[in-house]
């Protein structure tokens, strides 16, 4: 699948996940926000990439119950008590609050998990090595450091499990002992091959002269029409947010989650906005499965 959601353009792919973010934060109501949650595992879920959700809902599950319990803890404002815990009431708009902060982030976490998919480091570079190549440089290998630590780390483990190294067998100071002789390894390998990567681009004489771009992205009639259609609705969702509308007020009186006119134009804008990536991706699906 050669002309999906992945395919585009890296000025629409970047406009489209920039813009998903700056939305995420202005529009801080549950039903915008779940209706990103939904539609964002639909795209991701067409990209065949349901497991990696799966793997990491755990982790999710872990920050949403925290931040849910958490909350009302802490904050005690609203007016409806629904219970006592310890002395401290615990108000249904501190439960709305930590319920719409957990989506709020998952949906961000979402579209982390999606960017690091579909903008890969070449269009990455592609955007921002022509203006600023050593940031460029330095971003693209911060992101992809953590990732690669997982991955050598598992490797390591595996290995030195066959040596009797592990930190999940022995004495609490065997297992310490283990886990440093892991992370010392770990650190070795990585010093290592960025020496070999600094002396591999200092022998292709990196930083010397303009940088070029190995792939050439040409945005088509496509990547232009969604780019503009991108940047209106964009321009629009700012607009609404600026003048209230898709906010749900919980602190410190909750209003109504009833939607008005406006709250339902900026929502049409919010699920059309979100839905051109998942029409660009279902389409190709869809092509390419009735084309066998």
């Amino acid at each position: 699948m050669n002309s999906g959601f992945r395919a585009l353009h890296p000025i629409t792919l970047f406009l489209f996940y920039g813009g998903l973010l700056l939305s995420g934060m202005l529009l801080f109501h549950p039903v915008f926000l779940l209706t990103g949650i939904i539609l964002l595992i639909v795209l991701i879920s067409i990209q065949k990439h349901a497991g990696t959700i799966v793997r990491m809902l755990p982790f999710y599950l872990l920050i949403g119950i925290a931040i849910v319990v958490i909350n009302p803890l802490i904050s005690h404002r609203g007016q409806h008590i629904l219970f006592y815990f310890m002395d401290q009431p615990i108000t249904l708009e501190s439960v709305l609050y930590g319920v719409t902060m957990l989506l709020s982030l998952t949906l961000i976490l979402l579209t982390s998990l999606s960017y690091n998919y579909n903008v890969t480091t070449d269009k990455f570079m592609y955007l921002f090595a022509k203006f600023v190549p050593q940031s460029a440089l330095v971003v693209m290998m911060a992101l992809r450091f953590v990732p690669l630590l997982r991955r050598r780390l598992t490797q390591i483990t595996l290995v030195q499990r066959t040596r009797g190294i592990s930190v999940h067998e022995g004495s609490l100071t065997k297992r310490m002992r283990d886990g440093m002789t892991l992370v010392k390894v770990l650190l070795v390998w990585s010093l290592e091959e960025a020496l070999q990567s600094a002396d591999s681009m200092k022998a292709r004489g990196y930083g010397t002269t303009k940088r070029t771009a190995y792939v050439v992205h040409r945005m088509d009639r496509r990547d232009r029409w969604l780019t503009g259609c991108l940047s209106v609705l964009i321009i629009v969702i700012m607009i609404g947010s600026a003048l209230g509308w898709g906010r749900a007020v919980i602190y410190p009186r909750m209003q109504s989650m009833v939607f008005s006119m406006q709250d339902w134009l900026l929502y049409l804008c919010f699920g059309l906005y979100l839905l051109i990536p998942v029409i660009v991706e279902g389409k190709e699906w869809l092509s390419w499965k009735y084309s066998k």
